[in-house]
């Protein structure tokens, strides 16, 4: 018999999880991304939406820092996807109640924090 061909293997499936802050901040939520895509997946939706709901009726002001990877030496690319990101979960939590101008959007690029390279943190911060 032939031998079987090494099957190929799939990422894994982006993170999503509660992250210390730091000590001036609120609790936050980092949301994990494939390399090079700004497409939420479903668990980070239901983060997202579970957090807006908890959110809707107060005050509390929330930032995005997304972060994306580097091919190489590209950190402009970098920069570019990380501000996609942001604006896809702004987008995200806008529909889901939150009102635009309670965001603030940090697109930073390569993540220089050692964290996870692709990922978007959402931070509350007070009001």
């Amino acid at each position: 018999p032939a031998p079987t061909p090494p099957r190929a293997s799939t990422p894994a499936a982006p993170k999503v999880a509660m992250v210390n802050p730091p000590a001036n901040l609120g609790a936050a939520l980092a949301l994990g991304f494939q390399p090079g895509s700004a497409s939420l997946t479903r668990d980070a939706e239901r983060e997202l939406g579970q957090l807006a709901g908890s959110l809707r009726d107060t005050e509390q002001r929330l930032q995005l820092k997304a972060f994306a990877s580097a091919e190489g030496d590209n950190t402009s690319r970098a920069r570019r996807t990380s501000l996609s990101r942001a604006l896809a979960v702004r987008s995200y939590l806008i529909e889901a109640g939150i009102r635009s101008t309670r965001i603030d959007v940090r697109a930073l690029g390569v993540a220089r924090d050692g964290g996870a390279e692709d990922r978007v943190d959402v931070i509350l911060l007070g009001q």
